[in-house]
């Protein structure tokens, strides 16, 4: 588990990242709810599977209820909002900068409600690292901004608003056991999508081999992977530490797209990534370096 732990951060940012190529040969497919209700309900049946293959310890009443409200809250909401703003047409480079703002919003409400303690260094980390985000995706947006109105912004708003809270709702109120847990959460994300492909779209999908591709790699590779590690991390780790991470996914993709599409990588956007890995080694680091410190007075 010490060896997880620490390959966790570094894999996980590889594989969220992944998601956002998944996501360009999934839409359009089909509508964004509609997907997403697809992508929850494959995720859904396969950790019930996972639970009983594993014998895991089913978790009840209070306990499933917590769980479905992260999930509710990190994957429909967030995803919902985010899928649903670059479908009506906005950019997702601005998309990408409105979620910078996570890691920041994140550590503030874990300041707050769990009472973490954010040193000065860590805050320092933090602001390089979104201005580092800021300049990955700058060029993304030197083409113009259309399908930016009210409603994109709003959605995009509230996406980055709910995946700190579900994260922060996670790390107080979540269970002893991650399969059973996050199978609960993936029910908790699947409601609002049905409801919102129900009331607002015609829930038309063409199957063809990209759409199959992108639902498959989005449920293994995302809904399974990442989601377990994300919720490894959110279990033996700080909040803010841990939201820090999201940084690095832009210049990640960034990184994947120029490699798979074709897509130009700047100059600037090569410095945004050093500046992002700087500010999330110096978020990062902060907490370990007073730990180390703290125990080795402690050993004298």
């Amino acid at each position: 588990m010490n060896v997880l732990s620490r390959l966790a951060p570094g894999l996980f940012v590889i594989l969220w990242a992944t998601g956002f190529v998944g996501a360009r040969y999934a839409m359009p497919w089909a509508e964004p709810f509609t997907f997403l209700a697809l992508r929850f309900s494959f995720a859904f049946l396969l950790f019930v599977a996972l639970a009983f293959a594993l014998g895991a310890k089913w978790q009840g009443g209070r306990d499933a209820l917590n769980a479905m409200i992260a999930g509710f809250l990190m994957q429909g909401v967030y995803l919902g909002g985010v899928f649903w703003a670059i479908h009506r047409g906005m950019p997702a480079g601005l998309v990408a900068l409105i979620a910078g703002l996570q890691p920041l919003i994140t550590a503030i409400l874990a300041g707050v409600l769990l009472g973490d303690r954010i040193l000065a260094r860590h805050w320092a980390g933090i602001a390089i690292g979104f201005a580092g985000v800021v300049i990955v995706v700058l060029p993304s947006l030197q083409g113009g901004v259309g399908g930016v109105t009210a409603a994109t912004l709003l959605a995009s708003v509230i996406a980055v608003i709910a995946m700190s809270a579900g994260t922060i709702w996670q790390k107080r109120h979540g269970g002893s056991d991650l399969i059973t847990g996050t199978t609960w959460q993936y029910l908790g994300g699947l409601v609002p999508m049905i409801a919102g492909a129900l009331l607002f779209e015609d829930r038309h999908v063409v199957v063809n081999g990209e759409f199959v591709f992108a639902l498959a790699w989005l449920v293994l590779v995302l809904s399974v992977g990442a989601i377990l590690l994300l919720m490894l991390m959110i279990r033996e780790g700080e909040v803010a530490k841990v939201a820090s991470l999201f940084y690095l996914v832009p210049a990640v993709t960034a990184i994947m797209t120029w490699a798979l599409f074709d897509e130009r990588l700047t100059p600037l956007q090569i410095g945004g990534m050093v500046v992002t890995c700087l500010g999330v080694a110096l978020a990062t680091g902060a907490r370990t370096a007073l730990q180390s410190g703290t125990r080795a007075r402690a050993s004298r």
